[in-house]
């Protein structure tokens, strides 16, 4: 029986210290959105209804956004022109106080609402400058005919903590509130060694602009590259309309009726399917018609959304949550693949800056809309109407953005 071998970029020192410091992050940080998002819920029912507490955790969501909103762009100029190492790192330390403050107040036996929204705000900080900073340090740790495979890795190193972040953090909850957080604290401490291994890695020549410029040339290539804004706005308007996720809470605790220790098998699901389809696309790489394969995957990211929204059975839901998670394994692997290899090392931070802008407003404003729609029409039914609305989107940009949709092959592609 033959070994499998190691895929190749594994191979490389400094790619393995970074694939193990994104998993250590990815699983801290499920960890923190699990609890945080079960006590916000929590709380708040103790003396609002199922519908208005559903509304805070959209406003979780909202105060996670806001930071990155206003710093995302500024950070991906700075990642251009700063070592994408220190900036990490930066944010991985101020992660690791957001994780020791909210387990400090928990051992203290008081956790005020505040203190979560703060923190949350605090931790769309961190993600500000470590999402570009991190994306645009990966293809300098690897050769660019690896570059896909390493792509196909890095999610599955994400989606491998994933599904590990969630039902470890609410194990841990039940075991005391404190117990996440700390553990949390420590996941994020190893996290910054791994960053720390890291050697110095070839920088681009610094720029002869200005910081401004810099940020209105990094917009305007992606406005300007049909290929990347239709990939990058793709994801944004699809995840905001179907952020069936951010009513997880709601679903464990009030339809399905499952509680915490549910809540984190249902958080895990979307991540579980995206690990197995991760693992396929990186020992078989897709060859041909990738944009026609990733508006397919959006597509029945929106079905599996409507299946999920509608479903009063826990095996049936998360079933349709791993579906969901697959499908859009697919989309992230695609639209990263296209984004990394349409642009050029020297505006990697910038184009990436602007990719997280538009991936956590899908994440996070997602989670406002879905929060909204709960207050106004229902938990179940705004779930279904954005799976609805995420296909709708898919229709309008296959034949708004055909470049996209003809896209062939990844070796076709070539930086602008």
């Amino acid at each position: 029986m033959a070994v499998p071998s190691i895929p190749a970029p594994l191979k490389i020192r400094d790619y393995r210290a970074f694939w193990v410091a994104r998993f250590f992050a990815t699983v801290a940080g499920m960890m923190m959105v699990v609890v945080i998002g079960w006590q916000v819920y929590d709380i708040a029912r103790e003396s609002m209804s199922r519908d208005d507490a559903a509304f805070l955790l959209g406003m979780i969501g909202l105060a996670q956004f806001l930071p990155l909103f206003c710093l995302a762009l500024v950070v991906g100029v700075i990642a251009d022109r700063v070592d994408r190492r220190y900036i990490a790192r930066a944010a991985v330390a101020l992660e690791i106080c957001c994780a020791g403050v909210l387990g400090w107040l928990a051992l203290a036996g008081d956790m005020p609402m505040l203190a979560l929204f703060v923190v949350a705000a605090l931790l769309g900080v961190g993600r500000a400058f470590q999402g570009p900073s991190m994306a645009a340090l990966a293809p300098n740790l690897v050769p660019r005919e690896l570059l896909p495979q390493a792509i196909a890795l890095n999610s599955i190193s994400w989606q491998t903590g994933a599904v590990l972040g969630p039902p470890l953090g609410a194990f841990l909850y039940a075991v005391s509130p404190a117990t996440p957080y700390v553990v949390a604290a420590i996941l994020f401490a190893l996290t910054f060694i791994c960053l720390m291994l890291i050697r110095p890695v070839p920088r681009p020549a610094p720029s002869i602009l200005t910081p401004w410029r810099s940020l209105v040339d990094g917009i305007a290539y992606v406005r300007h590259n049909k290929v990347l804004l239709g990939a990058i706005s793709l994801d944004l308007f699809a995840v905001l309309l179907g952020g069936a996720t951010a009513m997880l809470p709601v679903y464990a605790r009030d339809v399905l009726f499952v509680g915490v220790e549910g809540l984190g098998p249902l958080r895990a699901a979307p991540s579980a399917g995206a690990v197995v389809m991760a693992v396929l696309l990186a020992s078989r790489p897709l060859k041909r018609h990738v944009g026609v394969v990733m508006f397919g995957s959006v597509a029945l990211f929106g079905l599996a959304t409507i299946v999920f929204g509608l479903s009063t059975s826990y095996p049936l839901s998360l079933a349709a949550l791993a579906v969901l998670g697959a499908a859009d394994a697919i989309s992230v692997f695609v639209r990263g693949s296209l984004i990394q290899l349409h642009t050029p090392d020297d505006m990697r931070g910038r184009v990436s800056s602007v990719s997280g802008l538009f991936i956590s407003a899908s994440n996070e404003l997602g989670e406002l809309e879905s929060g909204l729609a709960a207050r106004y029409i229902g938990a179940v039914p705004g779930v279904v109407i954005g799976g609805v609305g995420a296909i709708i989107v898919t229709v309008l940009w296959a034949w708004r953005f055909p470049q996209l949709r003809k896209a062939d092959r990844f070796d076709q592609q070539k930086p602008a």
